[in-house]
Order: structure tokens, then sequence, then C-alpha cells
């Protein structure tokens, strides 16, 4: 399954992903670092959820995002709490 998500920055590919390493290990779920991307079967398969490796054009988004949002959220309040952990240091 390729990616079609582009980030602003390639170069920061590999740490994105051990973000995401990161944080779903953190809330429980069990994350290879080798494919971080698998995540997203794991949680599609606790809510019940049919997400295929291949074609999941019948998926709709309301489903896609109660399998992404778990993921892409605490990666978004990850990334707060380390600026704002990066922000107190500052002002010291």
């Amino acid at each position: 399954m390729g990616r079609n998500n582009r980030i602003l920055v390639p170069e920061a590919r590999k740490q994105l992903d051990q973000l995401k390493v990161d944080v779903m290990k953190a809330k429980g779920y069990p994350v290879d670092a080798e494919q971080p991307d698998a995540v997203k079967f794991e949680i599609a398969k606790e809510l019940g959820i049919p997400l295929s490796e291949d074609y999941n054009g019948k998926l709709t988004s309301e489903l896609a995002g109660k399998i992404g949002g778990p993921i892409g959220g605490n990666m978004v309040k990850e990334m707060v709490r380390l600026a704002q952990e990066q922000l107190a240091k500052d002002k010291r």
C-alpha cells in the first residue's frame, strides 16, 4: 500500500514515522517500527471497520476518519506538547 500523503519536508518522514511509533505505543497499540502505517489496521480491526490493504474506495470518509483520527490526533497532541515544552525551556 503506497503513501498518498505528502509532507512539506520529505526529509522529515523518518522522524514523523518514529513519532507515530512512539505515540501509538504509548497509547497501547502494537506498532512495528519498520511499518508504522500498519497501526491503522489494528485500529480498524478494533473498531470493526473493514480496512483492506488493497482497495478501500467504498470506505466512507467518516469511517476513514475514525481510523486516522486517533493516529493523527494523538500525533498532533504530542507535537503541541513538545513545542510547549521547548517554549518553556527557551523562556528560562
